[in-house]
């Protein structure tokens, strides 16, 4: 084990070209970064962004220094262009083997000890004065050529499964869409509820660390409830009768109208704990004949979306509101269908649990290795 400065271990590759219209389709910005992920998967702007960008080739590390905290680093597929926000990285490879480099880049070792050095209150920024005096130690480069071995099979496995859970995802949606795309009977989302009302305005005054859950947009993902339970807030029992608050219970439907994206919802689960939801979320209680699982796979059709498309108000912050939200059509089928639509989601579901399981295995595996052979 050796201990090198970082500006011994990589190159910072600063050269820059301001953007022409060509550029825009190899562009790739620090949104187009998924922490924990090394694969860029999506890029490309709409038009040539603005302001001199720095030039990226294939294979390059491409390392997000703004909000360093968000842990963005990945490997460039071609050569272009990169936010202004990042750096691009290449190794010494007389230092650090080439295979091994992103892994090392990637690994809590390395960026715990960047964010550390992180400048500024609103958007935190490593500077490279100050990350290139950084030190690390590293293995030999046999041994890291072993590491990268073992490192890249880990990731590549994690990979694999993930794409069998965006795959187990499309195969539900395109099951949703064979059994119930042709359904003529449709009646509005408001028609469809004994409940149809939007949550209460909670000021930051009123919110306290113990009472009655507060559920927020956060809370709300694509179809799934997000458990923020380290950052959840509360209103006190006093709060709740004198703002007249609305309850809300395990089955109901929440949508948020804020994006991203705007109406996702998800199903309230039972949190042990009376609860409200923000001013900015719909409350969705259905009568009988429509189911809230069915409902909340429906959210993830084309059909929903194109819907909400054409409700959506707003330029620079857009949202949808309770009356057009109402106007959506929903398909009806009789609930037997619904059922059986419901148990193939549980299912996948199912799948995906144990797949999510398996993930978490790999990434305890391979953080584990980088601690034991790195710090």
């Amino acid at each position: 084990m050796a201990r090198y400065k970082f500006d011994q271990i990589a190159f910072n590759s600063t050269d820059k070209k301001k953007p022409v219209d060509e550029d825009k389709e190899h562009y790739i910005g620090l949104e187009h970064l998924d922490s924990g992920n090394l694969k860029v998967t999506r890029w490309g702007s709409e038009i040539a962004p603005k302001g001199e960008k720095l030039l990226m080739k294939k294979g390059d590390v491409l390392f997000g220094k703004r909000r360093a905290y968000q842990k963005k680093v990945a490997i460039a597929p071609f050569d272009g262009i990169f936010s202004a926000h990042g750096m691009v990285l290449r190794p010494k490879t007389d230092v650090v083997d080439p295979e091994f480099f992103p892994l090392f880049i990637a690994s809590d070792y390395f960026l715990d000890a960047a964010i550390k050095i992180s400048v500024g209150s609103l958007s935190p920024t490593i500077n490279w004065r100050d990350l290139k005096e950084l030190e690390f130690d590293l293995p030999s480069i046999p041994v890291q050529q072993k590491l990268a071995k073992v490192l890249w099979a880990v990731n590549d496995t994690k990979g694999a499964y993930q794409q069998l859970i965006q795959e187990t995802d499309e195969l539900v949606k395109s099951q949703f869409i064979e059994m119930f795309g042709d359904t003529d009977n449709r009646a509005s989302l408001e028609s469809l509820c004994t409940v149809f009302a939007d949550g209460d305005w909670i000021e930051s005054k009123d919110q306290a660390d113990e009472g009655i859950r507060l559920i927020q947009t956060g809370n709300i993902g694509n179809a799934e409830y997000i458990d923020k339970e380290e950052r959840a807030r509360f209103i006190s029992y006093e709060t709740f009768d004198r703002l007249s608050c609305t309850e809300v219970f395990p089955g109901d439907v929440l949508i948020s109208r804020l994006p991203d994206p705007i109406a996702r919802c998800c199903i309230v689960p039972d949190i042990g704990r009376r609860a409200i939801t923000a001013v900015d979320c719909t409350i969705v209680r259905f009568k009988t004949e429509i189911l809230p699982d069915y409902f909340e796979e429906y959210t993830l059709t084309p059909d929903y979306a194109l819907q909400i498309q054409d409700f959506v108000t707003g330029s620079t912050r857009q949202r949808i509101s309770r009356k057009n939200l109402g106007a959506v059509t929903v398909p009806v089928p009789d609930l037997e269908r619904q059922k059986v639509f419901v148990e193939i989601a549980h299912q996948r579901d199912k799948s995906k649990f144990e797949l999510n399981e398996a993930i978490k295995d790999l990434d305890a595996m391979y953080k584990r290795i980088i601690k034991d052979n790195l710090g």
